[in-house]
């Protein structure tokens, strides 16, 4: 931490340069109108900008994104409280209470506390990602190509948090994805693999076709196969009021305890913000003085699912930008994104890029305050926005994919390849097989093959030797003890050791 202190007034002087308080100001709209409007979300939103960050500078493009992270979570508060619908997964539990409170008119009041819960719990979690990540970062300084490859296969056990209990299907995603980052050269020896003949598979894969196609395109097909009623949907109230001091004392101990759970499981990679926010909204209500106010319009309960899962946009950049491993969705996109502009997060990037840690730490309280201030300042206009149908909406998020596309290197192949894995990404989708881990399975190939070959050098091609060094091993345990809990075989032990225990009795 004090090592970055020092970077800290250059930081702040960049991030006051004209061109990142548009992007953050564009990006907060955004954001939260792409959280707002359900059948979008994070991810997609991030997908969508991702292309249009190529001609920036890292910072600037960094700064949008940021922004649209930190507010798309907070903007499917919106469509829970005043239409019952959540825009995002994030805000699955805000319509609990939300909702009852807009159908008793005050609508402007639950915003007013999803609003100011959902700062608290980013700027919380900020504290906790600027505490934790360097200390993480300076001993992940000890990680030679053994270790790394040893944290890769650990981070690859994200796939099956995502995989939304599909585990086998999330880990032939995953192979999906490992398959694909190793079409093209060989980034050690240069010799071009698996191009079918194909020139344009020569140069391999590009992460952004690939997002595109399976997140954007095959939500906007499936959508468009399911999509069953157009009608403008009933939206009860908007505004924005700020709730009194006194509303706010006796429910601080909620507020703080959400922050913290929040942080706490953002931190956890692949455990997510949906999981996230029903445990604080179940703790909260468990603590409750009178737990059956939960459901029927208890502030309390908005507090705590808005608080927590914007708590997890800074836990969950922890061990993304420390150890290079993506926690859900969002984090992947924007680690895509940061390799994209030159930037690796892991285990390097606080010792060589101390200046830009700082950057993002620094753009992430700006993000959070836009988001606060834009917000309630908007609050009416983005509760119009609920009105828009589907059959609007989907066809605009078409036309920005496609655009953005082809705007990254003006070539009719990337259309072809967004167009191929949307197809292939909805058939993934109806037969339940999960996105995410084929981004992952993309993103960690490279490396993960880069380390394990390095290493197998280092050690004359002895893999056995990798288990030799403490760190590596340390991480293989962890690994192996984790696939042990997945697969169910912790449990199947225990139960032939009690019945050993009892065989000798």
């Amino acid at each position: 931490m004090g090592d970055l202190l020092q970077y800290v007034p250059g930081a702040l002087s960049a991030s006051f340069a004209v061109s990142i308080i548009v992007v953050l100001v564009l990006g907060t709209i955004t954001g939260i109108i792409v959280g707002a409007l359900p059948g979008l979300g994070t991810v997609l939103g991030l997908v969508m900008a991702l292309p249009f960050t190529y001609a920036m500078d890292p910072a600037t493009a960094i700064a949008l994104l940021l922004a649209m992270y930190v507010s798309s979570i907070y903007g499917g508060s919106i469509s829970a409280i005043l239409i019952n619908v959540p825009g995002t997964p994030q805000s699955a539990a805000s319509v609990f209470d939300g909702y009852p409170m807009a159908q008793r008119g005050d609508g402007a009041l639950a915003l007013g506390f999803a609003t100011i819960a959902s700062f608290f719990g980013g700027i919380f979690s900020l504290i906790v990602l600027v505490l934790v990540a360097p200390v993480l970062a300076r001993v992940a300084l000890e990680f030679g190509p053994i270790e790394t490859f040893a944290l890769i296969v650990f981070a690859l056990t994200t796939i099956a948090w995502v995989s939304s209990g599909e585990m086998l299907k999330g880990l032939l995603s995953a192979t999906l994805g490992l398959f694909l980052s190793l079409i093209g050269p060989d980034s050690m020896s240069g010799d071009i693999r698996f191009h079918f003949g194909n020139l344009f598979l020569s140069a391999g894969l590009t992460v952004i076709p690939l997002l595109i196609g399976f997140f954007a395109i095959s939500e906007i097909l499936y959508q468009a196969g399911t999509l069953k009623d157009a009608a403008t949907p009933a939206v009860k109230g908007g505004g924005f009021r700020v709730p009194p001091w006194s509303q706010w004392r006796p429910r601080i101990v909620t507020l703080l305890r959400s922050s913290a759970i929040g942080s706490f499981i953002g931190v956890l990679p692949g455990t997510g913000a949906a999981a996230a926010v029903f445990v604080s909204y179940a703790d909260a209500k468990r603590r409750a003085p009178d737990p059956d106010t939960y459901g029927k319009g208890e502030p309390s309960g908005l507090i705590a699912s808005e608080a927590s899962n914007n708590a997890v946009s800074g836990g969950a950049m922890v061990p993304m930008l420390s150890l290079g491993i993506p926690g859900d969705g969002g984090t992947v996109v924007l680690m895509g994104a940061l390799i994209i502009h030159g930037v690796i997060p892991g285990v390097r990037l606080f010792a060589q890029q101390p200046d830009l840690v700082t950057q993002i730490f620094v753009l992430l309280v700006f993000a959070n305050v836009f988001m606060l201030f834009i917000g309630g300042a908007g609050a009416s206009v983005f509760s119009r926005l609920l009105a828009i149908p589907a059959t609007l909406l989907m066809p605009l998020v078409f036309m920005m994919s496609v655009v953005g596309a082809f705007a990254i290197r003006s070539n009719p192949i990337d259309l072809a390849v967004i167009a191929i894995f949307g197809l292939i990404g909805l058939v993934l989708r109806l037969n339940r097989f999960p996105p995410a881990p084929i981004i992952i399975g993309f993103v960690l190939g490279q490396p993960l093959e880069v380390s394990l070959r390095q290493g197998l050098i280092l050690t004359d091609r002895d893999f056995l030797a990798f288990f030799q060094q403490p760190i590596a091993l340390g991480l293989f345990v962890i690994t192996g003890l984790i696939l042990l809990n997945l697969f169910g075989l912790g449990r199947w032990v225990r139960r032939v050791c009690r019945r050993l225990a009892i065989e000798r009795q």
